[in-house]
């Protein structure tokens, strides 16, 4: 929805999509040109993104809309989870941490766009888990 839309009004933005390494569907059914499923799946704190597959439904929007999937390390989406928690007070959400994650990655950096916009939603973490994830229990390295 956010890629149409943002097409619509914004023919040349691209929209690139952010997925945990242990959940990446769309960046296997990109590399395979079809919806596909991910063999290696396994859970994680990221529970709101990525998935086993992508709808067979969903893949001509997904194709369409959607330049590419940027896959990111759990470790990643910690450290990002605790730079919004740091810098704007906020607690993201492992899907949300994916997005941060995915913008301030060098691949994104290698695409030298002038401005990106990551969508943070939800907050949908335990704060107990939260805090180990981010190191706030005395740990500073994130535990995903």
């Amino acid at each position: 929805g956010v890629a149409c839309v943002l097409h619509s009004e914004r023919p040349d933005a691209k929209v690139y999509a952010a997925e945990p390494e242990t959940a990446s569907p769309l960046a296997t059914s990109f590399a395979a040109g079809r919806a596909s499923t991910f063999d290696a799946w396994r859970a994680s704190f990221v529970d709101g993104a990525g998935g086993r597959s992508v709808l067979g439904s969903m893949w001509p929007l997904l194709e369409a809309w959607v330049s590419e999937s940027l896959v990111v390390s759990l470790d990643d989406a910690a450290r990002a989870m605790r730079l919004v928690a740091d810098r704007i007070h906020v607690i993201a959400e492992g899907a949300a941490a994916c997005a941060i994650a995915a913008a301030v990655s060098p691949a994104m950096a290698a695409r030298c766009h002038q401005k990106i916009v990551a969508v943070v939603s939800g907050g949908n973490i335990d704060l107990k888990r939260f805090a180990e994830l981010v190191g706030a229990c005395g740990d500073n390295r994130p535990h995903p």
